[in-house]
């Protein structure tokens, strides 16, 4: 008697609509965010290739750039019985190839040592050594920085430039939260026809107000000085007063109230409530002007021209590779001497920063 095989049910359920929906949207999520990745790392590399070239061109000689070497490469050598000998690349009887030190070269047969092992003696080896291929090891060039530097003066030039700077953000400070706050705490007469007129000024070109600002500054005997580049710091700017305001905004007016109630007048409140939440916004509005100050070369190579002792180093900068056009790796060691401390400094408030300037752009 056959017997008739039963058939079983299956215990797996089918996936409802929801769940397929959900698994659906996770793909198109995760799809997404490989893609916005994707996008972001491509936007980097694109970014730091110019970096990297600098920095690789820096640390070369003017032989292994004109060799068109990506890293920088020079002819292997090792120091035997006090002489630098020069490392080729030998094939041995047995198929391998070692770097090898040449001893004595010879027509059809030369000696060698063992750079790793000297003490195995002279190794023979039976061919024409010309036909060796040398062998090459990563050199770079940090001597280059050390002739950039000397040459470029450049303790100099950063004194120069970091006074500016400092100068330049303490009355940025100052006058801009003085401003930024009237805008928004006190009930000025026209004040959103006033903040929108100051907001206007951002799309002026300097090169506008620079013949009558120089003029003025001409009479007042201050061409030659830092004093041009530093006392219009201390009027304030639009964007700066634009980003501490909106900060300011986002401080619940409860707390000014809280203060006033105890007895706290004005620059009271300013300075005990506004001030101490308001450090992101005021590192963001202090790394921006010591990047303005760090990268303004129009300014100062018009009202210091005639004197080169207190250029700042976008000026010295550019002197040198007038002077200089023929050694491209010590101009990149200069540009990169330069890029150093905006870097760091960015990177050291880089969060204060962000929080500042995202924070900035919501009112309450």
């Amino acid at each position: 008697m056959t017997t008739v095989p039963q058939t079983t049910t299956s215990n797996v359920q089918p996936v409802s609509r929801p769940q397929q929906a959900g698994m659906s949207k996770r793909s198109r999520d995760r799809f997404a965010a490989l893609i916005v990745t994707g996008l972001v790392l491509m936007m980097l590399f694109f970014w730091l290739v110019p970096l990297a070239y600098m920095f690789l061109t820096s640390v070369k000689t003017l032989e292994q750039m004109q060799n068109g070497q990506i890293i920088p490469q020079s002819p292997a050598t090792f120091e035997y019985e006090g002489q630098e000998r020069e490392i080729f690349a030998v094939p041995m009887p047995d198929g391998t190839t070692r770097n090898l030190g040449m001893y004595k070269p010879g027509r059809e047969s030369s000696q060698f040592i063992d750079p790793a092992n000297p003490e195995a003696g002279i190794i023979e080896w039976e061919g024409r050594w010309r036909t060796l291929t040398p062998a090459y090891e990563v050199d770079f060039q940090w001597q280059n920085y050390r002739e950039a530097f000397t040459a470029v003066e450049f303790p100099r030039l950063l004194r120069n430039t970091l006074a500016i700077a400092i100068f330049g953000i303490i009355g940025t400070v100052l006058s801009c939260i003085l401003v930024a706050y009237g805008f928004s705490r006190f009930p000025i007469p026209y004040k959103n026809v006033l903040f929108l007129i100051l907001i206007s000024t951002i799309i002026l070109p300097r090169q506008v107000t620079l013949i009558p600002t120089y003029a003025i500054f001409a009479r007042l005997g201050w061409v030659g000085t830092w004093l041009p580049l530093v006392v219009p710091h201390f009027f304030a700017n639009a964007y700066n007063v634009f980003l501490l305001r909106q900060y300011f905004l986002t401080i619940p007016r409860e707390m000014d109230e809280a203060a006033m109630i105890d007895g706290a007048s004005p620059p009271r409140v300013l300075w005990s409530v506004i001030l101490p939440q308001s450090w992101p916004v005021i590192i963001a509005v202090c790394v921006s002007h010591l990047i303005f100050a760090w990268n303004d070369y129009f300014e100062p190579l018009i009202y210091l021209r005639s004197k080169p002792e207190l250029v700042p180093i976008s000026v010295g900068i550019q002197e040198f590779n007038f002077l200089y056009g023929t050694r491209p790796e010590l101009l990149q060691a200069t540009s990169m001497l330069a890029l150093l401390i905006p870097v760091v400094v960015f990177f050291l408030a880089q969060r204060y920063f962000m929080q500042g300037v995202v924070f900035s752009g919501v009112e309450k």
